[in-house]
């Protein structure tokens, strides 16, 4: 297959760039290298993927609206992985324009592509973010998600939004991921494990939100990956027992479907920065702070649905991540 993957020089999208690359498929790769976080970092993730049989790279944003309309026609994509997005809960207090302009704009433009140019499939990105207020545990793609607590949550409950009636109108297949707290090797510098890892190894204190009381669904990127090419390959469909009367978030009367993509094992924060401990033989200063606004006390991913979908769920260890991820970034950072 011929498959556009977006963002394919973040941290899922390369990834899973190499996941479809090594089964054959052809992949063009898109990304605006922008300057959110360090860009030498993205370019090392594209040095990984750029000439291997089947890549091609593209430099553009997805919300340049001519850009993509000319991309899309002049490819003739067979299906589309959408995981381009502004990314991140705090920066979204102080950036809001950005989120509109990647987050609903740039998806615009996704939907639209595939659209006029008969894509089969289209995945993208969501986050569990949406369950915002939620406080039933764990969450569930059956459960409402109308009370998000962030620009970042609210931008990506509107692409499931915005795909459903795309689904509903043009009946395009659409299939969102609610991913829940991605972490591995080459991940991004803006999450915990990987400020912590930095900070604790140049001997600086750690800010540890709601005085340690968070729980947080850790899920793995190879079993992100797996998740995202399962589901790619199986199109989503028209529920033949949705009822209207009684509405199912997770499933339509339109080809649509959302899933969790979580570990389904919620780890104490403390416990999560005691395993990067372990993993570096060194102990972390930690400073004790409150919650900060936007963030959630706890995550904690249903996936019986994708299990059900597609027979998989993720199940790699914290520790054997945590290791994984310090192996790298020793490596990586020659530290």
């Amino acid at each position: 297959m011929k498959i556009l993957v977006t963002g394919a020089a973040g941290f899922i999208g390369m990834t899973t760039s190499l996941r479809l690359l090594a089964r054959g498929d052809e992949v063009v790769g898109l990304d605006n290298l922008n300057d959110y976080y360090e860009v030498s970092l993205k370019e090392s993730r594209l040095a990984r993927l750029t000439g291997l049989p089947g890549f091609r790279f593209v430099k553009l944003d997805v919300g340049d609206r001519a850009g993509m309309e000319k991309l899309f026609a002049d490819e003739k994509f067979d299906k589309v992985i959408h995981l381009a997005a502004q990314a991140g809960v705090r920066y979204s207090l102080q950036n809001p324009h950005a989120y509109v302009d990647s987050n609903l704009v740039g998806f615009t433009n996704i939907l639209e592509g595939c659209r006029h140019n008969k894509v089969a499939h289209l995945v993208y990105a969501s986050s569990s973010s949406v369950y915002g207020g939620n406080t039933k545990m764990p969450f569930s793609e059956h459960d409402s998600v109308d009370h998000p607590v962030s620009l970042y949550a609210a931008t990506k409950k509107a692409n499931e939004l915005m795909a459903h009636t795309y689904s509903h109108l043009f009946g395009l297949p659409t299939t969102g991921l609610r991913f829940f707290t991605v972490y591995g090797p080459w991940g991004r510098p803006d999450m915990a494990l990987f400020l912590f890892t930095k900070a604790i190894l140049e001997g600086r204190p750690i800010d540890v939100f709601n005085f340690g009381n968070m729980q947080r669904d850790f899920t793995y990127i190879d079993d992100i990956v797996e998740g995202v090419i399962r589901v790619l390959d199986r199109t989503a469909a028209v529920n033949p027992a949705y009822d209207a009367i009684s509405a199912d978030p997770a499933t339509s009367n339109a080809p649509y479907r959302v899933f969790n993509i979580g570990n389904n094992n919620p780890v104490q924060l403390l416990d999560f920065i005691g395993a990067i401990e372990k993993a570096l033989g060194m102990p972390a200063e930690k400073r004790l702070l409150p919650l900060q606004d936007g963030d959630v006390p706890a995550t904690y991913a249903d996936t019986s649905l994708l299990n059900d979908w597609v027979g998989f769920v993720p199940a790699t260890p914290i520790q054997e991540g945590v290791d994984r991820f310090i192996a790298w970034y020793r490596d990586y950072y020659k530290v």
